[in-house]
């Protein structure tokens, strides 16, 4: 089957309403890229957050009027006046190729290592998990889930209880319980981010390990180790809910973090938690430290 591919560009306020109106207009597919290409961070629970120039893409089965399309699309008033568009021509095995080979076996810490289903891992004797990509939750792929990662590996967690604020797909809580954590809680506010996370889990083997909840059903745990990649924003409002789940000398790590908004997290944070020095990738910030005794 072949497809058409309708690539537009507009700004953050309205990259989502445009992505709704591709799918509205018999889009089968929408995606979300920088215009200037650089990355998106992982978004929050619910949430699709977007660049301040957004490519917004509609795949379009062949045989669609497109005509139609675009005579709908002038219509849009936030849109540029005449409609500025590019669309290309694909073939199924095209579209899929080019998806799949975006993604490869990724390392971090040197021995943990992230693989997509259609690759062997490239270390069998290496602690490892099958994830494969998608759209609305972590990857590996951004930065801040690298930074929670190899915080991950550089961590003593056998044993240990570990609550993921904010799971996503559960890459986080996974990779703690392939490093030998013994159980892991994970609290997200979307029930298709459990759903993900639940059937993740399972798929690695260790689904009877973690444990998912909506945050008020959650279990009032003291975990060893708590670890949440969410948003500056609400990981300041919930400051007071997240390091409540920490044990006394336990250690934290947090991201979904831009550098300027690191002294702001940390600030709603102490004096409860000692910092570390704060962590750094591209304009992205890991904040880390332990809980005072």
């Amino acid at each position: 089957m072949a497809w058409i591919q309708l690539t537009l560009t507009t700004d953050e306020a309205h990259g989502r309403q445009l992505g709704d109106i591709l799918m509205a207009n018999q889009a089968q597919a929408v995606t979300y890229r920088d215009a200037k290409d650089a990355p998106i961070f992982e978004p929050g629970p619910g949430e699709v957050p977007l660049w301040s120039q957004t490519l917004v893409t509609g795949l379009y089965p062949a045989e669609t009027n497109m005509g139609n399309v675009l005579a709908n699309l002038k219509k849009v008033s936030f849109l540029a006046k005449p409609l500025q568009y590019k669309t290309d021509q694909l073939e199924d095995k095209d579209w899929e190729r080019a998806w799949m080979d975006r993604f490869q076996p990724m390392c971090f810490g040197d021995r943990f290592w992230v693989v997509p289903s259609w690759h062997q891992p490239p270390d069998p004797d290496a602690p490892y998990l099958l994830l494969d990509p998608g759209m609305a939750f972590g990857t590996g792929t951004h930065s801040t889930t690298a930074l929670c990662l190899e915080w991950l590996t550089q961590q003593e967690l056998a044993g240990k209880t570990i609550v993921d604020f904010g799971c996503g797909s559960g890459i986080l809580g996974i990779a703690a319980l392939k490093l030998g954590a013994a159980r892991c809680i994970g609290t997200d506010i979307d029930q298709q981010a459990l759903l993900s996370t639940r059937e993740n889990a399972e798929r690695n083997g260790v689904g009877d390990r973690f444990e998912v909840y909506l945050p008020k059903d959650a279990p009032a745990v003291e975990a060893d180790v708590v670890i949440a990649n969410i948003l500056a924003g609400p990981l300041q409002d919930l400051a007071n809910i997240i390091q409540g789940y920490l044990k006394p000398n336990g250690p934290i790590a947090m991201s979904g973090i831009l550098r300027r908004q690191a002294d702001d997290v940390m600030q709603a944070y102490q004096p409860r938690i000692e910092f570390a020095p704060p962590r750094f990738q591209e304009e992205w910030t890991l904040v880390h430290g332990r809980c005072r005794g």
